[in-house]
């Protein structure tokens, strides 16, 4: 004890080692704890947009106009327009992707269970790769599909019908609301018509259109990343850190990433907005199409004037944060009529993070989960067993760096993006770290990324009854209990009415070498005919592109890379000389 206490004054390290009352924590090991994080889940990811689409979640006053890098929640839903495209990344090498006039939602998260539900519309699920035991599950007005192996799959939902496609070896289970569960093998297609009780026919399923064409396109460009050399497999977003930055090997950090084009004086945490998420509570939706991997993982470092982010060694099982920052609360920056203010920093290099989210044995402790490099309190590496009294951490290290710090009025945090509110003149010298939860109440407006008007669904979509195996998971706009007042004008939730859904019983797993029961095959003269061998590849013209193969460029994407990304006509991933998929495709005596 006492060689302890003389290296701690001999390196000025403010940690101790106390068995008092205050907030203590054991600094993490690799294997995550279960109260680590709220279920100890990664929320899926709004990874694309392409045109007009609308997001609501509940506590919020109306749709309102998506943004990437929304982390979802149980409750939220999600509307593509006429002209409208989105990309749900719910997996490592697992897309769920949705085009013109779709009404989708997410219902249930659990560690095994991913449930959505769809009213209208179009709706392909691209699982490249799955978990043991985990399942995807869609649910329509006529029936739940259940998918539980890697495969493509696809619903078109119609008023008077819905088709569901199982392709690449995928398999799934159709249980609809008036009849037993139906297992829908690889290659067939299931037509469900009719109310209540849907009759069903199965067909061959039909060749691949342009939109199913465009999603095998942009899942290949996806999970083929070089950033994946240095990035766990479990983190989303990886391609994109491959196109808008670089990979450079710095001895103090190893692989650090280095985004391109941010404007002078940028900084991280500067250029989004706080948002509140049931489950996290104030969680960080960054602006820059790249803006996921590196403000949920990681840690920020400056070098030679260059921000670079830093994923650390590879670990496992790195852990899912809301955010990676320090808060600090007043004093420590000047502002007229002496509002209270609320400021943040990115965590440096090896400094934990202190929960402002989570259970009564998580929040307000220092933790590395998720972190594989070494801890750092104070500018000092520290043992990985050593306790931490978290109100001895008081240094960080980013907070030297100019403009680092990024400071609001506490009744504007997670009211506006932060660029409209930001306070200037910060001084660092009186900051004082919050050491547990942030205490501002959020309002309506905190419960959306985006503002300005959006596009809303038709009501019937809205009022339609969905089948399913659970009901979806409650959701509650609960929020901590409030030291700063919200200001006069702050929008208040409104309520909206959701028609509860049709439960049926969970399908029970057929087993694999059983020929399970399905409708006979439709009378149709449209069944498609196999060819009798694969095509030839076709050699391109000379300088001429190969329109069958992929392309890696981004046509018309912005130059200021920080701006909210938005594809053009043909969006990342598509195969070149192919248009975006039509809105209003035709369709043929099946309902195709």
């Amino acid at each position: 004890m006492k060689t302890l206490a003389t290296r701690a004054l001999a390196t000025l390290l403010a940690v101790t080692i106390t068995a008092s009352a205050a907030p203590t924590a054991r600094a993490a090991v690799p294997t995550a704890p279960p109260d680590a994080s709220p279920l100890g889940l990664i929320p899926p990811r709004l990874s694309y947009l392409d045109g007009e689409v609308s997001f609501w979640r509940p506590g919020a006053q109306d749709w309102s106009p998506a943004e990437v890098n929304i982390p979802l929640a149980p409750g939220d839903e999600l509307y593509t327009a006429h002209q409208g495209d989105l990309e749900m990344q719910i997996g490592t090498r697992a897309f769920v992707r949705a085009w013109g006039d779709t009404q989708v939602g997410l219902s249930n998260q659990d560690r095994d269970f991913l449930q959505f539900k769809v009213t209208n519309g179009h709706v392909s699920v691209d699982v490249r790769s799955l978990d043991p035991n985990q399942t995807v599950e869609l649910d329509t007005p006529q029936a739940a599909f259940t998918i539980d192996r890697p495969g493509y799959y696809r619903v078109d939902v119609e008023p008077a019908q819905t088709s569901f496609i199982t392709r690449r070896g995928g398999r799934a289970t159709m249980t609809p609301a008036g009849g037993p569960s139906v297992v829908v093998t690889p290659s067939e297609e299931v037509v469900l018509a009719g109310a209540p009780n849907a009759s069903v026919q199965a067909y061959v399923a039909p060749d691949l259109d342009v939109w199913d064409q465009w999603n095998y396109a942009r899942t290949e460009e996806l999970i083929d990343s070089m950033s994946a050399r240095y990035v766990s497999s479990a983190v989303y977003g990886v391609d994109d850190l491959d196109h808008y930055g670089n990979w450079r090997v710095v001895p103090t950090y190893g692989s650090v990433w280095v985004p391109n084009a941010v404007p002078a004086g940028w900084a991280p945490y500067s250029t989004g907005r706080w948002i509140w998420d049931r489950h996290y509570g104030w969680t960080w939706v960054d602006a820059a199409p790249w803006g996921w991997a590196p403000y949920h993982y990681g840690r920020w470092v400056s070098i030679d004037g260059l921000w670079a982010w830093a994923p650390g060694p590879i670990v496992v099982r790195p852990a899912y944060a809301p955010a990676l920052v320090a808060f600090f609360g007043a004093p420590g920056v000047a502002v007229a009529a002496n509002a209270p203010l609320l400021s943040w920093v990115a965590l440096g290099w090896g400094e934990p993070v202190v929960p402002w989210w989570g259970s009564s044995r998580f929040v307000g402790r220092p933790s590395w989960v998720g972190w594989g490099g070494p801890r750092v309190v104070n500018n000092v590496v520290v043992n990985r067993t050593t306790v931490v009294d978290v109100k001895t951490v008081t240094v960080y290290k980013n907070v030297g760096v100019q403009n680092a710090v990024v400071a609001v009025r506490a009744d504007h945090f997670g009211r506006q993006p932060v660029r409209e509110a930001r306070v200037v003149e910060v001084d660092t010298q009186r900051l004082q770290p919050v050491h547990g939860a942030v205490r501002t109440r959020p309002d309506a407006a905190s419960f959306v990324a985006g503002s300005g008007p959006a596009a809303r669904p038709p009501e019937a979509a809205l009022d339609r009854r969905v089948v399913a195996t659970r009901p979806p998971a409650r959701t509650t706009v609960a929020s901590p209990p409030s030291v700063v007042a919200a200001p006069a004008q702050a929008t208040a939730p409104v309520a909206r009415r959701e028609p509860a859904p049709r439960i049926v019983a969970a399908p029970t797993p057929a087993p694999v070498a059983s020929v399970p029961p399905r409708p006979p095959f439709g009378a149709s003269h449209t069944e498609r005919v196999r060819p009798a061998s694969p095509p030839a590849r076709v050699e391109p013209a000379p300088g001429r592109p190969n329109d069958a193969v992929a392309t890696r460029s981004l046509p018309g994407e912005p130059a200021n890379r920080l701006a909210p990304h938005r594809a053009a006509e043909t969006p990342r991933g598509a195969p070149a000389g192919h248009a975006r998929p039509p809105h209003a495709p035709e369709r043929d005596q099946r309902g195709r």
